[in-house]
């Protein structure tokens, strides 16, 4: 699919308004309610969706198809992200009227990280063949460790990154209000809510490699790649607001995932035998079909359970 410059900047000058208007909408630090989560969680999703719309009119079905295959999967795999924030927001206890600041940020950073790893995947793929074996082994791999090893805990300040960026920058174990550098003693120091935005970055760059390659097994387009990607993670800090307080009721949802995940995998290796890619349709319907069963089975498990919803965004 051949898209012209002008539709690049188009799409560029989109996301950077959008992206500015939410961060004047939300300049003041307060807490995120449900309502207003909600409000912007259907705005980003209509958008998502108007977009496809538009490609649809502009390139037909083929592309409207993969774009919206590969928003699908983007979507559901930012469930598992929100798992992870909640995690690191507890762990470092960030007040909740921090919290939206943070995942502003980080959702900046993870549209740069995924535009660098599209780029690179997409190359990597067409100029040699036998990439798609090592991707689609990747994604296997990634869902086999999804579906059986989901539970484990994780620490996030063994990361390696949290732990690299301690060592390099002066750091203050404490919050200085929603500020991410600040100066004592004279000496420009991170603040406790700049490790946790790193800390954010950090895990979103798995998430990020396993969503990029799991797109790139629908559609080698970059441009259909990338803004899957793109109206997908806009959503990402609405998304955890919502659902943040609902997470203990997608108990088998990450079996779903790591299905997906497999899947991608299998449709990737397929593309370069015999068999050919599988058709858009076919894939579509399988991300349906899996997301609805194993959301419907974690609903319907959690049915009744004491505390289900109790959990709320940390500071709430």
């Amino acid at each position: 699919m051949s898209v012209p410059w002008w539709a690049w900047l188009a799409l560029t000058a989109a996301i950077a308004a959008m992206l500015a208007v939410d961060l004047l909408l939300h300049r003041d630090d307060h807490v995120i309610g449900l309502r207003e989560a909600a409000t912007w969680s259907a705005i980003w999703i209509a958008a998502g969706l108007a977009f496809g719309v538009l490609l649809w009119l502009w390139q037909g079905d083929e592309a409207a198809g993969a774009y919206f295959a590969g928003y699908l999967i983007e979507k559901a795999l930012s469930v598992d992200n929100v798992f992870v924030f909640a995690l690191v927001f507890s762990y470092f206890a960030v007040p909740a009227a921090y919290q939206h600041k943070v995942l502003f940020w980080g959702v900046v950073g993870a549209l740069l990280f995924r535009f660098v790893f599209i780029l690179l995947g997409a190359e990597l793929l067409e100029t040699f063949f036998w990439t798609a074996y090592v991707f689609g082994a990747f994604l296997v791999w990634t869902g086999w460790k999804m579906a059986f090893r989901h539970d484990a805990e994780a620490d996030p300040e063994r990361n390696v990154v949290v732990r690299l960026v301690r060592r390099l920058v002066p750091t203050d174990a404490r919050y200085h209000g929603s500020r991410f550098f600040t100066r004592i003693d004279g000496r420009r120091t991170a603040t406790l809510l700049f490790i946790v935005l790193v800390a954010v970055e950090a895990t979103d760059l798995v998430f990020a490699v396993d969503s990029v390659a799991a797109i790139l097994a629908i559609t080698t387009s970059t441009f259909i790649v990338w803004t899957a990607n793109a109206f997908a993670v806009l959503g990402l800090r609405s998304l955890y607001f919502c659902l943040a307080g609902l997470l203990r009721r997608f108990v088998h949802l990450h079996y779903g995932l790591a299905f997906l995940l497999a899947f991608a995998g299998v449709k990737l290796v397929l593309s370069e035998t015999p068999v050919g890619k599988l058709p858009i349709p076919l894939t579509l319907g399988v991300i349906v079909a899996t997301l609805a069963v194993s959301i419907g089975w974690s609903l319907v498990a959690t049915r009744g359970a004491a505390d289900t919803g109790s959990r709320t965004p940390t500071g709430t």
